[in-house]
């Protein structure tokens, strides 16, 4: 981790800094079997670095994708347990969600993958989405070349990930030898190294072609290939190094540990011409200032790496290239395996069955222990490697995986990216106020800031006429608020932006407004919720909606995004509207019956809530619209189902109740409402699912949307 600074504005709540830099690491201890070691203690450990041993200040045995990993990874980087402060005075000593879910990416190499890798590439990762992907999850698909484009975010909605599956597409590798006899890269690189057998066996293919070529000469034409050669593939390789670098560093943003997938073909380290190795050093830099572990998969599976008889101009009947050929698989490894050791992670090689080794890779990282120590030197500034050594006293047969080392600076950028920074920054900006500057840059950042606690709900209906209306929740914590007296007045101004994006990133509107708050009630005990509505018309498609919100007077940022998917109205297809969600607090009475019309008396008492965060004591109360049911030969015949999951294992199910409709004035459109009493819910994080069935049309709709019970 970087060193510790005292807290700001905007970071004072999450945890209390201290000035002595701590270090810390993530450890995974197994048996030969691969079982997880459970039970260990700090003095079990031997924690060793450049050789020298260390204490270990902070030790926590830790559930990957908790709230509590939040709070320990928080507490070692401050020192000591205890050093978590509740984000208000109001949530002190509040039970918190344990489910919070796993954060996972896959980078896809997309510049060193060949068309068979891609379509194994692509069953794989809709395998995942539909099968691996649990109900708190997060996960993002990223490439080199950026194909998928506005939809590479990191995100728990399975449409959007699906869509930026299909976008990933084979590019062929543009790293090509325009001569004869045809050069590859492996053996480009095995000249550059003065193999004598592969230079001897260009030079007499080029003189038995050109016979008044002497072999001086060609001999430096089949050098001079091999650099050109090899520019070409290190231009590539770097490309790539830097999308991953950039990828890992911008997820330090996140709380917690991340797991990224980094899937290629593999490609070759060209150590004397290019800056692959240092490229690789940064990225495990990356990975250990942001808690991120590599886990490399080598897209081609079980692979043949001969060339046959197709390769123009390889015949080699004196075996002259054989040696390129047998290093050409683990050269191609060789960078995958460096990524995965250097951060903790491992190499998924030489195995077709790449979707059992993301699922074992997900089961492994589950669980891990958490050291921390205060280094030697905490002057040191240099950009050395250090060493890191762990193992378990008195059990050498048992498997720890970590990072092999961390840099106390990090490392210096290549000269080429540092001169591209220069020419960036000498480019004159746009002139903006600085806090609209503010305000769009959290509009436009890759995640949500939270120093100004937002919320975001979408849903939509179909207003009629083929018409459909997104509805967008925009909810503030209000208590985070600065209120001020002006012109004997009490209260305060939020800043707020606003976007609607397309899936191409295109923006479909924009908004900005100036909100002014007034204090929460001193009799109210329950938090101040600030929640503004907008009406967008959109046509049928996959859209992000984005807000920002900044408090005018503490200057703390807030942001929140989501997607939604508006179905397209004229297909008359059964379809079910968003569901809206609102909460019904001990005070306010029910509603006449079990389940009604959403008419305003149903929705009397009832706080609408875009962060669907609900107290125990509540009842969780939902309104969403049936369409296009049929009507003809006999009356509509829909019956309704709600159920509640947890960890996708459901908790609970209603029977199936049929909607009575004769009371309906338009069929086509038919309201449902009704309540759930969140008594019995222990503190998690849920989903509401309900289904509806057209038993005369025999078709069958559903919606879902997640919840929080506090």
């Amino acid at each position: 981790q970087t060193p510790q600074t005292p807290a700001t504005a905007q970071d004072r709540d999450e945890v209390i800094r201290i000035s002595t830099e701590i270090v810390q690491t993530d450890v995974m201890v197994f048996d030969r079997s691969g079982k997880f070691i459970e039970g260990l203690r700090p003095e079990d450990f031997d924690l060793r670095v450049d050789g020298r041993p260390q204490r270990i200040e902070f030790f926590e045995r830790i559930q990957a994708g908790s709230v509590d990993e939040d709070a320990q990874l928080r507490a070692a980087r401050g020192g000591g347990v205890g050093t978590v402060r509740a984000a208000s005075p109001k949530d002190a000593g509040k039970s918190l969600p344990l489910d919070r879910g796993r954060v996972i990416f896959f980078f896809v190499d997309d510049m060193h993958l060949s068309a068979g890798s891609a379509g194994r590439l692509h069953k794989m990762l809709m395998r995942f989405v539909d099968e691996e992907m649990g109900q708190n999850d997060q996960a993002a698909f990223a490439s080199t070349t950026g194909q998928i484009g506005f939809l590479q975010q990191l995100t728990g909605d399975k449409v959007v990930l699906r869509a930026a599956v299909n976008r990933i597409r084979h590019r062929p590798y543009n790293v090509k030898d325009m001569e004869t006899p045809a050069m590859t890269e492996a053996q480009a690189l095995a000249i550059d190294q003065n193999n004598p057998s592969v230079i001897d066996w260009f030079v007499r293919q080029i003189t038995r072609e050109n016979p008044m070529i002497s072999p001086e000469l060609a001999r430096n034409m089949v050098e001079s290939r091999s650099r050109a050669l090899l520019q070409q593939a290190s231009y590539i390789t770097g490309q790539t190094l830097r999308t991953l670098e950039n990828l890992v560093r911008g997820t330090a943003q996140l709380s917690a540990r991340k797991i990224v997938f980094f899937v290629s073909d593999g490609f070759h380290i060209d150590r004397r011409n290019s800056d692959t190795q240092h490229h690789l050093q940064r990225i495990a830099d990356a990975a250990s200032r942001a808690g991120a572990v590599i886990y490399s998969m080598d897209a081609r599976g079980l692979s043949n790496d001969f060339s046959d008889a197709s390769v123009k101009g390889q015949f080699d009947p004196e075996g002259q290239l054989v040696s390129t050929q047998f290093d050409t698989g683990a050269s191609l490894q060789e960078p995958l395996r460096t990524l995965a050791a250097e951060t903790g992670g491992r190499a998924l090689l030489n195995t077709n069955a790449l979707g059992s080794a993301v699922t074992r890779s997900l089961e492994e990282t589950s669980r891990y222990y958490l050291l921390a120590w205060r280094p030697e030197d905490t002057r040191a500034r240099d950009s050395k490697q250090r060493r890191l050594e762990v193992s378990v006293r008195g059990r050498p047969e048992l498997n720890v995986m970590m990072r092999r080392g961390y840099f106390l600076t990090q490392p210096a950028a290549p000269s080429s990216e540092r001169a591209e920074r220069k020419k960036q920054r000498a480019e004159p900006e746009p002139k903006t106020p600085p806090a609209d500057a503010e305000l769009f840059e959290a509009l436009r950042a890759t995640y949500p800031r939270d120093s100004l606690p937002t919320s975001l709900a979408l849903a939509y209906v179909n207003a009629g006429k083929d018409t459909m209306v997104l509805t967008a929740a925009l909810e503030i914590d209000g208590d985070q608020l600065t209120y001020k007296d002006e012109g004997g007045t009490r209260g305060a101004i939020a800043d707020l932006a606003g976007a609607v994006y397309d899936d191409r990133g295109k923006v479909v509107t924009t908004l900005r407004q100036e909100l002014g708050v007034l204090p929460p009630l001193a009799e109210v005990a329950s938090r101040q919720r600030v929640v503004q509505s907008y009406q967008f018309r959109l046509a049928p498609g996959l859209y992000q909606v984005r807000f920002a919100a900044r408090d005018r007077g503490s200057k703390r940022l807030g942001s929140a995004m989501q997607w939604v998917e508006i179905p397209d109205p004229k297909k008359r297809s059964f379809s079910l509207s968003s569901i809206f969600v609102g909460e019904r607090v001990p005070s306010e009475a029910p509603p006449a019956a079990a389940d009604e019309g959403p008419d305003a008396a149903l929705m009397r008492g009832v706080t609408m809530t875009a962060d669907r965060r609900l107290a125990r004591t509540s009842w969780l109360r939902f309104v969403t619209f049936i369409y296009n049911a049929a009507n003809s030969p006999v009356p509509a015949d829909v019956v309704l189902q709600v159920q509640v999951f947890r960890d996708d294992q459901p908790v609970l199910t209603t029977p199936l109740r049929k909607i009575e409709t004769r009371d309906v004035p338009d069929i086509a459109r038919i309201p449902y409402a009704a309540e759930i009493p969140l008594s019995t819910f222990p503190v998690g994080h849920y989903v509401l699912q309900v289904t509806a069935i057209d038993r005369a049309a025999k078709a069958s709709a559903s919606q879902r949307i997640n919840f929080s019970v506090e």
